[in-house]
C-alpha cells in the first residue's frame, strides 16, 4: 500500500511538474520567416524554434543578404509574462557562422527580445536586440543590430 501510494504522489507531482513547464511554452515548434536588421545590411530568411519545454528553446535560421549568408544558432530562456496573455520575454545567445567575400566570419550573438503568441490561432511573432559580437576578421562588436520574427506554430 505504501508503494502504490508513493508512486500516486509521484505521478501527481509529476502531472504538476508538467503541466507548470507547459505553461511557459505556448507551443512545441514554429517554422517562419527572419528578418536581421540594424546597421549595415539587412538579412532574411527561413527560421526554426522548437521549446524543449519549462523555460528553453532553440532557434536555428539561415539568413541572406548583402551578398552574404549567415548560419545561426541560439539558446534562449524564456518566460511568460504575468497576466499578458501569449507574451513572453527571453534571453539567450548563440554562435553565427558568417560567409561573405571569399571570407568566413564566427561571431556570438546575444539576444534579448519579447515573443508573442497569438491566442487560438498558429501565429507567433518576436522582436530582440540581437548584437553581432565578430571574434575574427578584425573582430568588432555592432550593438545596433535586432531580429524580427514571423513564424507558424506547428503544435
Amino acid at each position: 500500500m505504501k508503494k502504490v501510494l508513493l508512486s500516486l504522489g509521484a505521478a501527481i507531482a509529476m502531472a504538476f511538474g508538467v503541466q507548470e513547464a507547459k505553461a511557459q511554452t505556448p507551443y512545441g515548434t514554429a517554422l517562419g520567416l527572419g528578418i536581421d536588421l540594424g546597421d549595415g545590411t539587412t538579412f532574411v530568411g527561413p527560421q526554426i524554434k522548437h521549446n524543449f519545454g519549462g523555460f528553453n528553446a532553440a532557434n536555428a535560421q539561415v539568413l541572406f543578404g548583402g551578398g552574404a549568408t549567415i548560419l545561426g544558432v541560439d539558446y534562449s530562456y524564456n518566460k511568460a509574462i504575468p497576466g499578458a496573455s501569449g507574451l513572453n520575454w527571453y534571453l539567450g545567445v548563440g554562435p553565427q557562422i558568417g560567409f561573405a567575400n571569399e571570407s568566413t566570419y564566427f561571431a556570438i550573438r546575444p539576444a534579448a527580445g519579447l515573443e508573442f503568441k497569438v491566442p487560438q490561432a498558429p501565429l507567433a511573432m518576436h522582436f530582440d536586440w540581437k548584437p553581432w559580437w565578430n571574434l575574427t576578421n578584425e573582430s568588432n562588436f555592432e550593438p545596433a543590430r535586432f531580429s524580427i520574427g514571423l513564424k507558424f506554430t506547428l503544435n
